[in-house]
């Protein structure tokens, strides 16, 4: 169900994709009368999300017709698709990533009385084109063994001769470290984000590799002794019963650095109205079911994110490591400053 296959090149041929997507395997007894359709464009590749789209047909019984794909896929694909998209709503993971579509042109504005309410302003777009429903800090994680927790307290740790070989990290085209720096050149200015990277750049322990979960098991397997990864990766190891998975979070832990006294890196994941959209009012409904105290559950506990609505409560894994002070950065400054983020690594050799 994940993928079309080839581009579709006609508005018919889109939306019977879609409704063939719909109609694949038997349908259950308990599933509600369809009362409408939503098409999804979505770059979050969590299983975790089919609970969101299965409570809001429940609730609603809108049946959501799901594309699952990478963010710049997305963006192309909907670039070129143009007027005749089927996309009513488009879901990705960081700020980073929504401010890429916004740029393209791929949201409408709405008013909502509900998502002004619940989400903070600092976690949306200030014309409403998008909003963040969770939350993920990027946090340094380390070898219990080999690293004092005072040692990881900021980012400017990683920079150190202290980890000298010792720091594992993705590419720096990965969003989440593009939102990352862009945060610290908006709080250290570009020279010093600069000379921080190129600290981290002599620091690695081997070339940027793999995704966040790959780097957390690099330390486990004593390749490096610190890596950065967002915090929901980690949590999925310690829910895990795998009993490598299990091995790994006994060696392993997680710091909460502080940005120059502001708090922790946080970023979102969150979505929008496709300008398009064929079915807004079941989007705007969509978007609004994605704050209610249901569907913030859901991305805390099968996810493990941080929910966005500040009135709800994470469940108790995710409790464990909320303790922490948040950046109150708006997150719309890591779409802002990504070109310049994006030199800053190439000039620092982060491939």
């Amino acid at each position: 169900m994940r993928q079309f296959g080839k581009a579709l090149s006609t508005a018919s041929a889109l939306v019977l994709s879609f409704a063939l997507l719909a109609g694949c395997g038997p349908r259950k007894e308990a599933e509600a009368p369809t009362k409408g359709e939503l098409n999804l464009y979505t770059a979050r590749h969590y299983d975790a999300d089919l609970e969101l789209y299965k409570a809001f047909t429940k609730a609603t019984g809108i049946k959501v017709n799901r594309l699952e794909m990478g963010p710049d896929q997305l963006i192309e694909r909907m670039k070129a698709e143009g007027d005749a998209s089927p996309a009513d709503v488009i879901l990705t993971s960081d700020a980073g990533a929504l401010w890429r579509a916004e740029q393209a042109g791929l949201f409408q504005p709405i008013q909502s009385a509900v998502l002004n309410e619940k989400i903070p302003a600092g976690l949306r777009d200030p014309q409403n084109e998008w909003f963040g429903f969770s939350r993920r800090a990027r946090v340094i994680a380390y070898d219990k063994a080999k690293v004092k927790p005072e040692e990881v307290a900021t980012y400017e740790a990683l920079a150190e001769p202290r980890f000298k070989g010792k720091v594992c990290v993705r590419s720096s085209d990965n969003v989440y470290n593009l939102s990352l720096m862009s945060a610290l050149i908006e709080r250290w200015g570009q020279d010093k984000a600069l000379a921080w990277a190129k600290g981290v750049v002599a620091n690695m322990a081997r070339p940027p590799q793999g995704g966040d979960i790959e780097q957390i098991k690099a330390i486990g397997a004593g390749v490096c002794d610190v890596a950065l990864t967002n915090t929901y990766y980690y949590l999925r190891l310690v829910a895990s019963a795998d009993a490598g998975d299990k091995a790994v979070v006994e060696k392993v832990t997680l710091a909460f650095p502080n940005l120059d006294g502001h708090g922790t890196h946080v970023n979102i994941s969150g979505g929008g109205v496709a300008r398009y959209a064929p079915h807004k009012d079941a989007a705007v409904k969509f978007l609004e079911f994605l704050s209610t105290d249901e569907a913030q559950e859901i991305f805390a506990g099968a996810n493990h994110e941080y929910p966005a609505v500040p009135s709800v409560k994470p469940p108790a894994l995710v409790a464990q490591y909320s303790n922490f002070t948040a950046d109150p950065m708006p997150v719309t400054v890591y779409g802002e400053r990504q070109a310049e983020a994006q030199a800053v690594f190439d000039k620092a050799g982060w491939r």
